[in-house]
Order: structure tokens, then C-alpha cells, then sequence
């Protein structure tokens, strides 16, 4: 038996969240309405939601010995996530972000400092700690790993693609599940534009070894089955905040992958859960319960998409 559903492998860094009522121009001065710090970066906030969510979840990535590090450590503990594979490098700077939300919207803009922190070595991610998964996450920073994963016979590989980066394409090979945003397939180096999505996704899908799955905010998400365009619809919340949607998305849909459930599956629930979790400010706050989450999956029914939908065109 596995010790974790998940091991999640990426980036934690701290979310200073500021809402203000609209946002602003340059050389303006508006009133914050609100703002919270929480435990951020697309592994960390992954992490919490499986956990949240009742999963068995590992998360392993690097951070300071400084005051952000030690927030991101304790708001992981709160959810009750395994840190024990944690790395805190003495003087090492956790990375912060500072996220603009405008309360009329929900929509956020996002200004985020790089990670100086050296990444992870192969040392780092034993054969053993591999193994001790049934499915292991990694978050958009990893594309370096791929040469480090398993060729066969290790856990089922998900792969938050975000935006194009170095090492995009090994890691297209690596992955069982590659799922990108639907900007990310306006990049030329995924296959350019001027397409409709269905050729888009049918040419992405060609170029990688595993399942594609393309999220899309208020849409839903889409895959690929037995050459059909289908996608699973978005239900309709009261958005106050959209950060951490999509990696609330991976980590929902990774811990339905660990539970055994088909792709459709898997993609209602996490579509539900991210979904649900805009519903409060930060990516963590908003996260359901699975017993929620499956209610409202299960009224989420997928569509079959002709060529000429209007959701199919660019």
C-alpha cells in the first residue's frame, strides 16, 4: 500500500493579498477593503487542497529559514500536510507575491518574486520516496525533473503546465496527464494560433505521450475521448477571488487519479472544487469539502462538442 495518495513537488512562497474596490490606474491612490497573508505558490497551495480534500499528501519543495518560510511551513501544518520533506536552507529568501483583487470582479493581478532558491537534485527524490505515492504532482517550476522521474513503473505523473517554459518538451513525455491552460495553446511553440481549440488540442495531444486536459476558468475544462472534444462545465458561483483556481484544479484532479477515478470523473470533480474555491480570498480559504465537492460535481453534466461550437473557435 501507498503511504501517500500524493506527492506534490514545487514551489511555496507567501500571498499578500490586498481587494480593493476597482483597480486602480498608474499614479492613483485607492482604499484596500481587505488583506490577508497566506501560504501561496502552486505546490503549497496544491498540497493544502488535497489535504483539505482527505487526502494522504506529501509535499516537497525548498524554502528560507526567514519569516515567510516559517509561514509557509506552519499554514502547510494547518492543513495537516507532511512536510518532513521539506528543505529550509539557511539564508536562503522564500519568494513573496502580492495579489491585486478587484471585489467587484474577482478578478487578480498577481506580482511575484522569482525563487532564488536552487532547485531541487536528484538526491533530493529517492527511488523510495517516488514509490511511496500512487500519483505524484508537479507544479509548473519542474520541467526540469523529467530527466530525474521514473521511465516506467512509478506513480502516475500529473503536470501543471501554467505558461511555455525551458524543458516543456521532455516533460510532455513524461507526463500521464499534461494540463495546461487554454492560453497556453495560443503559443506558438504548442501550436500557434488561428486554429479552432478541437485542432489545437488535437495537435498538442499528437505531440505528447500521456492524456490532455486543458482548463479554462469560467468554461470548465475540456479533454480529448475517442477523438470527441468534450467538455465538463464550470458551475456558477459568487466569485470573490480566483487565486489558486487552477492549482486547487491539478491538486483535485490528482487525488481523484490516486482514488481510482476515470478521466470524466476526475475532471468533474476538479472543476467542482476549483470552482468552489473562488468563493473566498487566497487560494486555501475557499476550498470545499470532498462531500461538498462531489455533490456538485455530480450535477455537472459533460458536453460533447461539435467543430463548430462557438467554445471550439478561437
Amino acid at each position: 500500500m501507498s503511504t501517500f495518495d500524493v506527492l506534490v513537488i514545487g514551489r511555496s512562497c507567501v500571498d499578500h493579498i490586498a481587494v480593493v474596490d476597482v483597480f486602480p490606474r498608474e499614479n492613483t491612490k485607492v482604499a484596500l477593503t481587505q488583506r490577508l497573508v497566506e501560504g501561496g505558490g502552486q505546490g503549497g497551495t496544491a498540497a493544502a487542497c488535497i489535504a483539505r480534500l482527505g487526502g494522504r499528501v506529501c509535499y516537497v519543495g525548498r524554502i528560507g529559514d526567514d519569516d515567510a518560510g516559517r509561514i509557509c511551513l506552519n499554514r502547510l501544518a494547518a492543513f495537516s500536510v507532511d512536510t518532513r520533506r521539506v528543505q529550509v536552507l539557511p539564508g536562503g529568501r522564500t519568494p513573496e507575491a502580492y495579489i491585486v483583487v478587484t471585489a467587484s470582479t474577482g478578478a487578480r493581478t498577481i506580482f511575484y518574486e522569482p525563487s532564488t532558491l536552487p532547485r531541487l537534485a536528484a538526491e533530493d527524490l529517492p527511488t523510495s520516496l517516488i514509490a511511496s505515492a500512487r500519483v505524484l504532482l508537479l507544479d509548473p517550476e519542474t520541467t526540469y525533473l523529467a530527466g530525474l522521474l521514473p521511465k516506467q513503473g512509478g506513480p502516475r505523473v500529473v503536470y501543471d503546465a501554467e505558461r511555455w517554459r525551458d524543458g516543456m518538451t521532455a516533460m510532455m513525455q513524461v507526463a500521464d496527464y499534461f494540463i495546461p491552460s487554454r492560453d497556453f495553446l495560443d503559443d506558438e511553440r504548442a501550436g500557434g494560433t488561428g486554429q479552432t481549440l478541437a485542432a489545437k488540442m488535437n495537435r498538442l495531444q499528437a505531440r505528447i505521450r500521456g492524456r490532455l486536459i486543458v482548463t479554462d476558468g469560467r468554461q470548465g475544462a475540456y479533454f480529448i475521448d475517442d477523438g470527441q472534444l468534450i467538455q465538463v462545465p464550470a458551475p456558477r458561483v459568487a466569485v470573490r477571488d480566483t487565486t489558486g483556481a487552477g492549482d486547487n484544479f491539478h491538486a483535485a484532479f490528482a487525488l481523484a487519479l490516486s482514488r481510482g477515478e476515470r478521466l470524466p470523473e476526475a475532471v468533474r470533480l476538479a472543476v467542482a472544487v476549483a470552482s468552489l474555491s473562488c468563493r473566498d480570498y487566497g487560494g486555501r480559504k475557499g476550498v470545499p469539502s470532498l462531500e461538498k465537492a462531489r455533490a456538485l460535481a455530480a450535477t455537472l453534466i459533460p458536453r460533447h462538442l461539435p467543430a463548430d461550437d462557438p467554445l471550439c473557435t478561437s
